[in-house]
């Protein structure tokens, strides 16, 4: 079922399903980058309580909105990582490749509204 692709075929993807995001979402791509990485670290999949033969297609690494006060500066700017290993995994074609990163990128931005795992089972995001 997996589909790999060149790396500047999965960064074109990464721009394809970026241009598909809903406006209130896609804005917050201002303040959030997006990074592609061959697969997560042992470090982020401990992060988030994994282990490394689980899939992780993407992770939020910065502050959530719900969670900011005004009085802050000098941060890192927020990222999401985009992983292509494991969303390769899963997809079976291009068409697949691109809802993928486009749901993931999605799940991810909701952590950054400050959304937890249960919200974004709600809304269709898990």
């Amino acid at each position: 079922m997996a589909l790999p692709v060149s790396k500047s075929a999965f960064a074109e993807i990464v721009e394809v399903a970026l241009r598909d995001l809903p406006e209130q979402f896609a804005t917050a791509l201002e303040e959030v980058r997006v990074e592609i990485r061959d697969g997560p670290t042992q470090r982020m999949l401990r992060r988030v309580r994994l282990g490394s033969r689980d899939l992780l297609l993407g992770l939020y690494e910065g502050r959530p909105m719900t969670e900011r006060s005004v009085e802050e500066s000098g941060r890192l700017p927020d990222i999401i990582y985009v992983f292509q290993g494991p969303i390769e995994e899963i997809s079976a074609t291009r068409e697949q490749l691109i809802e993928n990163v486009r749901s993931t990128v999605l799940h991810e931005l909701g952590h950054h509204y400050g959304l937890d795992e249960d919200d974004l089972d709600d809304l269709g995001y898990g």
